[in-house]
C-alpha cells in the first residue's frame, strides 16, 4: 500500500548501505532493536577468532597477547566516541542495574550533607529498584515525582537526581542540558540512564556538564543478548569518587594482589571483577559498525523514520482503534515509538506471527523501535500495513494470541 514511497525514501538513504552489515533474517522486519539490537555480522567472526585463536590457541597468554586485561577500557573508548564524553572517561562493565548501583553510591557519597535522591516517578523500574535499595542502604529519602515537575523539584536538599535520558515506553526525551545545569545550581548531581539513547539519539555528556551516566550494550549498540554495560564519570570527578564494590580489576595495581584495597586512578575505579571476554569482543565489534557514520546523520534518519511513520499511522490506525502514545516534538523524542490499544497484547501477538516484531508493555502500549543503521522506510511501510490488516481481517483475535507469554 505504501511501498512506493517508502522506496523512493530508501532509494536515496545515505545510509541505506548499512543493513547488509546485518544479519537479518529473511522475511522479517524487526523493530525490536529499542530491547535487543540486529546481530552485526562482523561480531560472528570476532567472536569465532577469539574462541578458537586467542582461547584456543592463546590460551592464557590471550590475557596479555590478546589485550584481554584492557577490553573494557578500549570498548569503554568506543562507547565514548557514540555519547560525547573523552577517551578514559567510559569503561565497559557489568550490568545497567549494578553500574547504577555503584553510580547512585559514588554521587551520594559526594553529597553526605544531604538526604534526598530526586527521580521521574514513571522512571523504568529497575532504576526505581536501585534507587530505593541505595537510599534504604544510607539512610537517605527518596522523592519520584512526575516529569513536569522534576525541575521545580530540584532543591538544597537533593544530593543527586537520576532520570533515564529516553522515556522507554513514551519515548519522551529529557533536555540533559537543561536538567544538568537546574542539579548543579542547587548543588546537586546528575545520573543519567542512556539505556535508550546510546547509538540512537545524540548525547552529549560533556558539553551537557553531566556528573554520571550508565547504559547497556544489547540494544541500539548492537552487543547481544547479556551484553556488558557501560558507565560514565565526569573526568573532573572522577578521582574524587568511592564505589561500593572494590574487586581486583578496579585496584590501582591488580596484579601485585594487595590485601588492601587502592582505587584505580579515574573512571578505572568503577571496574570491579573480571571482564566477559566473549561478551566483550562481541560489543567492540558491534561498535565498529558505527565507523563512518555521525550520530547527527544517525538522528536525521531516525526522525524521518518516525515521522514517515506517524503520516502513516495518523490516517490510516486511529479509526482502527490505536492511539500513538509517544512524543510528537521530535526534538524531544528518542528512536522508539509507542501505540495503545486495547487490544495491544494480543496485536502484538499477531503482528509477530506475521514477520513484524516489536514488543509490548502493560497495560496496553505496542513499541516499535526504529535502529538507524538497519531499518528501512520499507520496514515502517510494512509496520502500519500489518497493523491495518491484523484489526481489519480480526486475525489477532485468534485464540492462538490469548495465551500470555514473556515480552522483554
Amino acid at each position: 500500500m505504501f511501498e512506493p514511497e517508502a522506496a523512493r525514501l530508501d532509494a536515496i538513504d545515505p545510509l541505506a548501505g548499512k543493513r547488509a552489515l546485518f544479519a537479518l533474517p529473511e522475511g522479517v522486519t524487526y523493530l525490536d532493536g529499542n530491547s535487543l539490537g540486529a546481530l552485526p555480522l562482523v561480531a560472528i567472526g570476532a567472536i569465532a577468532e577469539t574462541v578458537r585463536k586467542e582461547w584456543g590457541d592463546g590460551l592464557i597468554r590471550s590475557w596479555n597477547t590478546a589485550g584481554w586485561v584492557d577490553i573494557a577500557r578500549r570498548v569503554g573508548d568506543k562507547i565514548a566516541t557514540l555519547i560525547g564524553a573523552p577517551p578514559n572517561s567510559v569503561v565497559a562493565c557489568d550490568s545497567t542495574s549494578v553500574n547504577l548501583y555503584k553510580a547512585l553510591h559514588a554521587a551520594c557519597a559526594l553529597r553526605p550533607d544531604r538526604e534526598l535522591i530526586l527521580t521521574d516517578i514513571n522512571n523504568f523500574p529497575t532504576d526505581r529498584y536501585m534507587i530505593d535499595s541505595v537510599a534504604t542502604e544510607r539512610g537517605m529519602r527518596v522523592r519520584a515525582v512526575s516529569r513536569d515537575e522534576i525541575a521545580g523539584a530540584i532543591n538544597g536538599e537533593v544530593a543527586v537526581v537520576e532520570l533515564t535520558h529516553v522515556d522507554y515506553r513514551s519515548s519522551e526525551m529529557y533536555s540533559m542540558p537543561q536538567i544538568t545545569d537546574s542539579a548543579h545550581d542547587a548543588g546537586a548531581l546528575t545520573i543519567w540512564d542512556l539505556s535508550h539513547s546510546a547509538g540512537a539519539v545524540p548525547v552529549e555528556l560533556t558539553q551537557s556538564d553531566a556528573d554520571f551516566a550508565v547504559g547497556c550494550g544489547y540494544k541500539y549498540l548492537n552487543g547481544g543478548p547479556g551484553a556488558p554495560a557501560f558507565i560514565y564519570v565526569a573526568p573532573r570527578i572522577a578521582d574524587l569518587i568511592s564505589q561500593p564494590i572494590q574487586g581486583w580489576h578496579g585496584h590501582a595495581k591488580p596484579f601485585e594482589f594487595s590485601p588492601s584495597y587502592e582505587p584505580s586512578a579515574g573512571v578505572g575505579r568503577m571496574l570491579v571483577g573480571t571482564p566477559p571476554v566473549l561478551s566483550m569482543v562481541g560489543l567492540a565489534a558491534a561498535l565498529d559498525v558505527f565507523s563512518g557514520v555521525t550520530m547527527s546523520q544517525l538522528r536525521i534518519k531516525s526522525l524521518a523514520l518516525s515521522t514517515f511513520f506517524y503520516e502513516l499511522a495518523d490516517e490510516h490506525l486511529p479509526s482502527r482503534g490505536f492511539t500513538i502514545e509517544s512524543e510528537r516534538d521530535p526534538t524531544k523524542r528518542g528512536s522508539h515509538v509507542a501505540l495503545s490499544h486495547t487490544n495491544g497484547y494480543s496485536i502484538v501477538r499477531a503482528l509477530i506471527e506475521r514477520g513484524v516484531i516489536g514488543d509490548f508493555r502493560r497495560p496496553n502500549v505496542l513499541r516499535f523501535g526504529f535502529a538507524p543503521l538497519y531499518n528501512t522506510f520499507a520496514d515502517i511501510a510494512r509496520l502500519v500495513s500489518e497493523c491495518i490488516n491484523v484489526v481489519d481481517t480480526g486475525f489477532y483475535l485468534e485464540s492462538k494470541f490469548a495465551t500470555e507469554f514473556a515480552v522483554v
